[in-house]
């Protein structure tokens, strides 16, 4: 079972809808999508052992796989989606009591001495951020970012609330299976997502029922490997979800394609797919 399979908690969440244990899962015998982006589901140099299952969210993430003349694919859904269907009620208020915005900065990555650091003009950021927004804002910040005191410091500096929701685990260690039951928690008290990139925060807080906004500078992301078409892809690919004012109902058809609503699947299924059945 590849290490990235345990990012965000999310083998732990399928265990759990599967009825199994979910504090020690069972190995999934393949690679399961951990975040969206805008090529197959993992990064350009992701290596993969021949003949291993790629679990994709959607099945675009299935086409350009093979594409890429990779095989062994089978599309499951989102796991955050499978957490909705457990936590019908978390963090849920009513409608009219949403509001502020949750504004996701794009993030780097534990890449060590082989990049990961994002740089960009955060005060200029934070200044589209002020003109734009007209309630509350709360800056999420990844660890990587937020351990950055200077980055940090400025977004607190301008006023607004800023919070973390911890790290995704790394080679099996530290991995925090609630992170994604405190985003989804979260998502519900907001009235909008925004973010500087197009990313799978923002696709997670439109399915919570967040008004979704992609705006200002896109900073750049040290050693980001451009095979998969950059922000300029994005935008050929993805215009309905780009701008301050974003069409709902086009992104929340959109946001369904991307995490695979149409192809979430039984507990009865899941067990069978991944082999999780007990064997006599």
């Amino acid at each position: 079972m590849h290490h990235h399979n345990h990012y965000y908690g999310q083998a732990h969440i399928l265990a759990r809808y599967c009825g199994l244990d979910d504090e020690h899962p069972p190995r999934i015998r393949g690679y399961l999508q951990h975040g969206w982006n805008v090529g197959c589901g993992w990064n350009p140099v992701h290596e993969f052992f021949d003949g291993a299952w790629r679990y994709t969210w959607a099945d675009a993430n299935r086409r350009r796989g093979h594409a890429l003349g990779r095989r062994n694919h089978h599309v499951v859904g989102a796991p955050f989606l499978y957490l909705m269907e457990l936590e019908p009620d978390l963090g849920v208020v009513p409608e009219r009591e949403r509001r502020g915005t949750l504004w996701f900065l794009f993030h780097g990555w534990e890449g060590g001495g082989k990049g990961g650091r994002i740089e960009g003009d955060h005060a200029r950021l934070i200044s589209e951020i002020r003109e734009t927004e007209t309630e509350p804002v709360t800056i999420s910040l990844y660890y990587t970012e937020f351990e950055r005191a200077e980055v940090r410091r400025a977004y607190e500096k301008a006023g607004f609330d800023v919070i973390c929701f911890g790290k995704r685990g790394w080679n099996y260690e530290g991995t925090d299976r609630r992170f994604l039951y405190r985003q989804l928690e979260t998502f519900r008290r907001f009235k909008r997502v925004a973010a500087n990139r197009l990313s799978t925060a923002v696709f997670f807080g439109v399915a919570a029922g967040c008004e979704p906004a992609v705006y200002g500078d896109a900073m750049e992301l040290e050693g980001d490997n451009p095979v998969f078409g950059g922000q300029a892809r994005i935008a050929r690919l993805w215009p309905e979800m780009l701008g301050k004012d974003v069409d709902l109902a086009a992104a929340r058809a959109t946001t369904d394609v991307e995490l695979g609503r149409a192809h979430l699947m039984p507990a009865a299924e899941m067990r069978m797919l991944f082999d999780w059945n007990p064997r006599d």
